[in-house]
């Protein structure tokens, strides 16, 4: 085709190869409000010192999230990472090692792979692990994709999966894009007024191919009803419950109360907010999904001369090689992150986690304690317990208070209109292990300092 249209542009040529009239026809499917139409912004061409100086500029305006007192939560937690971790993990024997692939991989970082997944299992209860995904909304994606697989020749409601209507819409909208393409429809299950699970609501989901939950769920409240749920939907419904790993030194595990699939965002366990990412998800489930779930098994054995041998096992799911007939678009993880969550597992134990997730929910009820001194700012759900974050109902805009506790050099909390726009005057605040009592007082005293300004 090439050959046959040689006065025609490079363009040209692809949009002809590809039967397409023009470049905006080509990018129809993305929407108009995404598309840049203009020249991008770029300066007249630079020396090498003139970009060294403009890069030191443009990076010295960053602030590191510890130069302020940070309240943003929602997914992402800033928690102490020990030195060890990013000293082992920036060696070449883990750095260099990582591949998808079984015959490249070495015994020792399939073992390192192997110590993930056998802390992950103790840590959710739950007998077998895969070796991560990519991040925790990926994993709940996932996790719904596996449920109808193993449960829409037995379920009721074929194909239809029930969530929390609390679910943000990051995840909710990569869920979504998992689900559309498979033809499976996404029902939401209420909350009651006081933030928790309506369980006579979750009767609906009786028969279907999954139920998923969050514990902590997203507003922050430990719900107390989840451990009836798997009775009230049954043993043919998938109960997927997300999790905060840290929350875990102190919660019930949920494979002791009866979740079929654990996910969850791994970030808290080895992995600092580096601008969102690298992250890794954490995907656990029992034995009936074991042959249908994504991503990849390290298994431990005995080789011919009865010594222990590492591999990966049980890779029935052909993600690694015909991709079209694979169960899952999964193949390949966040090895490297993963290996830095065992580490940091390793180095904690079982008591320095409960020490890590007490000092979190300490930090959150001291914040509560404080929060509640202020006049005109609220507790929606005073009376539940929380985690490491809340919500307080606010006299005037969100927005408004945010603006005014970064002139305060306070970074606030997230504003839960994002989320549910209907709540323009709620925020959504986080604490964690890396929260001191001063940036408590110096939050709860600007947003006194707010309330007195939106008073005059």
């Amino acid at each position: 085709m090439v050959d046959q249209l040689p006065n025609l542009g490079r363009e040209e040529e692809m949009l002809v190869e590809m039967g397409v009239e023009s470049i905006d026809a080509l990018f129809a499917d993305v929407p108009e409000s995404v598309r840049m139409v203009a020249d991008l912004p770029l300066p007249d061409a630079q020396s090498e010192e003139e970009l060294l100086a403009d890069a030191k500029r443009l990076l010295g305006a960053n602030l590191a999230l510890g130069d302020q007192p940070s309240f943003l939560g929602a997914g992402l937690y800033r928690n102490f990472v020990p030195s060890s971790v990013f000293q082992l993990v920036t060696r070449g024997e883990f750095l260099t090692s990582y591949t998808p692939y079984q015959p490249e991989v070495s015994q020792g970082m399939l073992q390192a792979m192997w110590e993930f997944q056998s802390l992950v299992s103790e840590l959710i209860e739950m007998p077998i692990t895969n070796l991560s995904l990519y991040d925790g909304s990926t994993a709940a994606a996932e996790a719904l994709t596996c449920a109808v697989r193993v449960h829409n020749r037995k379920a009721e409601q074929k194909d239809t999966v029930y969530i929390s209507e609390l679910t943000p819409p990051d995840r909710v909208s990569v869920i979504h894009n998992y689900c559309q393409g498979a033809g499976i429809e996404i029902k939401t299950l209420r909350h009651d007024e006081n933030g928790c699970i309506n369980l006579n609501d979750a009767e609906r989901a009786r028969g279907s191919c999954a139920v998923y939950v969050e514990q902590p769920n997203p507003i922050g409240i430990v719900d107390d009803g989840y451990p009836s749920l798997k009775e009230i939907i049954g043993d043919n419904t998938a109960l997927i419950v997300g999790i905060q790993p840290i929350s875990l030194g102190l919660l019930e595990a949920p494979g002791n109360y009866g979740a079929d699939i654990v996910i969850g965002e791994g970030q808290p366990l080895g992995s600092p907010i580096t601008g969102g990412g690298p992250i890794y998800g954490i995907f656990g489930c029992t034995k009936p999904y074991l042959r249908l779930m994504p991503g990849r098994i390290v298994g431990r054995s005995i080789d011919v001369d009865g010594k222990e041998a590492y591999c990966l096992t049980l890779s029935t799911r052909e993600q690694h090689i015909r991709r079209h007939r694979a169960t899952s678009n999964i193949c390949t993880n966040e090895t490297l992150i993963a290996l830095m969550g065992a580490m940091h597992m390793s180095l904690l134990g079982p008591e320095g986690l409960e020490h890590l997730a007490i000092r979190n929910m300490a930090a959150c009820t001291q914040l509560e304690r404080q929060i509640k001194t202020i006049e005109s700012i609220s507790l929606p759900y005073e009376q539940q317990s929380h985690f490491n974050e809340f919500f307080v109902e606010l006299t005037a805009t969100t927005s408004s208070c945010l603006s005014f506790l970064e002139s305060q050099g306070v970074v606030g909390g997230v504003d839960v209109s994002d989320w549910y726009p209907e709540k323009t005057n709620q925020m959504l605040l986080t604490v964690t292990d890396q929260t001191c009592q001063k940036d408590i007082d110096r939050l709860v005293q600007s947003l006194s300092m707010w309330v007195e300004e939106v008073k005059a």
